[in-house]
């Protein structure tokens, strides 16, 4: 007899919150919605992970899809998991933090699978963000802060 739960099970996203420095200006990447919710609003990239799916290579994965992108070391940042955070279900996402060193960009940002488009925004003229990615990405600038203020990156 198969298993029941009692309570109903979240769904699981991995985000990725990735960095670089531009002629002095931070910058994070971005991916604009193609599909609703928020549909044509700039996202964190990222997306569902699969039931076998390591949520780290999950991260990797939505990053690859979504923008061509690979990055280098990436460390888990939080969990965020408000319960109205997006209106399809309730998704608990895992953020993941990486900064990309000058010379490790390789080639621009492209959009794949369902982002319309992808690109490099500095960090103080955001566009208008989807779900709750502003509060993540202020999250993430302070970690940057502190990170680099112990003399490393992520």
């Amino acid at each position: 007899m198969p298993w029941t739960y009692e309570h109903p099970h979240p769904a699981v996203a991995a985000d990725v919150a990735l960095f670089r420095d531009r002629a002095g200006r931070t910058e994070i990447l971005l991916v604009k919605r193609g599909k609703p919710p928020f549909a044509g609003r700039w996202a964190l990239p990222g997306g569902f992970v699969g039931i076998d799916e390591d949520l780290e290579a999950a991260a990797r994965r939505e990053l690859s899809e979504e923008t061509g992108l690979q990055a280098g070391d990436l460390m888990q940042l939080q969990a965020f998991g408000r319960p109205d955070r997006d209106p399809r279900e309730r998704v608990i996402s895992i953020v993941f933090l990486g900064w990309l060193e000058a010379g490790d960009e390789g080639e621009p940002p492209r959009a794949g699978d369902d982002a319309a488009d992808a690109r490099w925004f500095p960090v103080d003229a955001l566009p208008e963000l989807a779900f709750d990615h502003a509060e993540i990405i202020a999250l993430a600038r302070q970690r940057l802060a502190t990170l680099h203020a112990l003399g490393g990156r992520a």
